[in-house]
């Protein structure tokens, strides 16, 4: 067993589609190493920073580390999320993100990775 430690200056940035003012780095999994059933990102949303609506591509998991995000879901029903709230979302659940305050948020997202089983 090896032990991977990503240092956060170091985390890879990467591009989630259809973000805007969101900057993404991987914290674990794929590019920042080997991970089997998750990979870990930070997503910094400054004022006004928005995930458009989409679908969750797997099972995931929020974390609001700093400040306060809205979270909108597919039945149009929406929720103040501030530090320390997390939230899971099934596979398959529209939803957007955004930070409609004055201040940047963090949020840790963990994201499932698909089982080789499925097809």
């Amino acid at each position: 067993m090896t032990v991977r430690i990503t240092r956060g200056a170091d985390a890879p940035r990467y591009h989630p589609p259809r973000h805007s003012g969101v900057d993404a780095r991987r914290l674990q999994g794929h590019e920042a190493g080997p991970t089997q059933r998750f990979w870990v990102g930070e997503s910094r949303y400054q004022p006004g920073a928005v995930a458009e609506r989409s679908a969750t591509t797997e099972e995931t998991v929020y974390v609001v580390l700093d400040g306060e995000l809205r979270l909108i879901l597919e039945d149009g029903s929406a929720q103040a999320l501030a530090s320390g709230d997390s939230v899971h979302l099934p596979r398959g659940t529209t939803r957007s993100v955004e930070n409609t305050s004055g201040r940047d948020a963090r949020l840790l997202v963990i994201i499932a990775t698909p089982s080789r089983t499925e097809s």
